[in-house]
């Protein structure tokens, strides 16, 4: 976006300027905070991090637009790796906070009669919710369609979402259950999957993003190899889902093929521990889903650890990555710190978006919030509860609390 704007005298910036890599056990709680701190920002872009004193003398800052940050905590937009946008209107009485979640045919039924353009008008509130959160990127998982044509429709709808305005990176997770026609044959529902959906995302779609959701005991272990294999060759990056009782081995499976992360898992032995420690494959924990692993094993482990909101009608009713954030430090585990690097520039790396998102660092998105508050550690100690001053989604003010309104929505 056109413009330069000057982001100014920030109590705390937190740029968490650092390794390229995820952050893992100490690194976690390495936030970079720079006192009295200031954000150049041209074209969308952040051009200049700093002190005050010495950004706001800068040449290219002349003639910029001001954004007071006076007294104010600055830091990078949440980024929500895990986060279900797609779905048509639930029965009401069939959510149940932490029920697992299964191929449901009633949903499927509910999903086939709705039109794309039905979808996107519900998913749209969504999106704006998130936004007045401070997320700007957002993780969509699809795998509710369970046919060809309903799938492709959510990631269709995912893909006109992108960009209004949050980034939006879009996974095709196979659920843990099986359309009736398979039902004998869960194996062939693989198979089919592997042979014809699959190609079919890669060749229309634009999806980075590709697994399955281990959850339930339906498939055997070799049945979930080969199918993983065919992601991979098929050019995916892998991603698979734990859920409360995965099949056994099917952790392991996934570092073994390179998977970027385990998605919601709800628990870890010590062996399940030290093998995610050793490995590059992220554990990605969703603390408003019901049973959730516990954070501080993992990370005294030298784990790679991630947030997202696993928002779904099912079982996390919460978008909101600063309730997130409060939950983590709650239930996780986890100190402040480690759950805003969780929360932004870790979960940046689950989905693949480090070089742009998840941290305040020249060359990347103006992706900022700007908080009603003058120490971080303030955002855990409130849930439910909105503090956000501005948000800046590439440079562009999408949220402010004086207006209300985001500009962009």
């Amino acid at each position: 976006m056109s413009g330069t704007y000057l982001v100014r005298g920030a109590r705390q910036l937190l740029t968490l300027h650092g390794s390229a890599e995820p952050r893992r056990g100490a690194a976690l709680q390495e936030l970079e905070i720079i006192r009295d701190g200031s954000l150049l920002i041209r074209d969308g872009r952040i051009l200049e991090v700093g002190l005050t004193r010495r950004v706001e003398n800068l040449a290219q800052a002349r003639g910029s637009q001001e954004i007071d940050a006076t007294g104010r905590v600055v830091m990078p937009g949440f980024v929500d790796c895990h986060a279900h946008l797609v779905w048509p209107a639930p029965s009401l009485g069939d959510i149940k906070t932490g029920a697992s979640r299964t191929a449901q045919p009633s949903a499927a039924n509910k999903l086939r009669s709705a039109s794309a353009k039905r979808l996107a008008f519900r998913a749209r509130p969504f999106v704006n919710g998130m936004a007045h959160h401070g997320t700007t990127t957002v993780g969509a998982i699809s795998g509710h369609g369970l046919d060809q044509r309903d799938e492709l429709k959510i990631l269709r709808v995912q893909a006109k979402l992108d960009r209004s305005p949050l980034d939006i990176v879009s996974t095709f997770m196979a659920p843990p259950g099986v359309p009736d026609a398979y039902a004998a044959d869960p194996g062939g529902y693989l198979a089919w999957l592997s042979a014809g959906l699959l190609p079919t995302i890669r060749q229309r779609t634009r999806v980075r993003f590709a697994g399955l959701d281990c959850g339930g005991a339906i498939f055997t272990i070799e049945q979930i190899r080969r199918y993983l294999e065919t992601v991979r060759a098929l050019g995916f990056q892998l991603k698979i889902h734990a859920g409360e009782s995965p099949l056994d081995g099917a952790l392991r499976l996934a570092v073994e093929l390179g998977a970027v992360s385990i998605d919601r898992l709800c628990g870890a032995s010590a062996e399940d521990t030290r093998m995610l420690a050793a490995s590059n494959t992220m554990a990605v924990l969703l603390p408003a889903s019901g049973r959730c692993a516990s954070a501080r094993p993992l990370i005294e482990a030298g784990a790679a650890v991630a947030l997202g909101s696993g928002f779904h009608p099912g079982f996390s009713s919460t978008y909101s990555m600063p309730s997130i954030v409060a939950l983590a430090c709650a239930n996780l585990c986890m100190t402040p710190a480690e759950a805003i690097c969780a929360a932004t520039f870790n979960a940046a790396c689950a989905l693949g978006s480090a070089r742009v998102a998840g941290s305040l660092e020249v060359g990347k998105a103006a992706d900022v919030i700007v908080w009603n508050a003058s120490d971080y550690r303030e955002i855990p100690y409130y849930l439910g509860v909105n503090r956000l001053h501005r948000i800046l989604k590439d440079g562009v003010t999408i949220y402010d609390e004086g207006q209300g309104a985001a500009y962009r929505i």
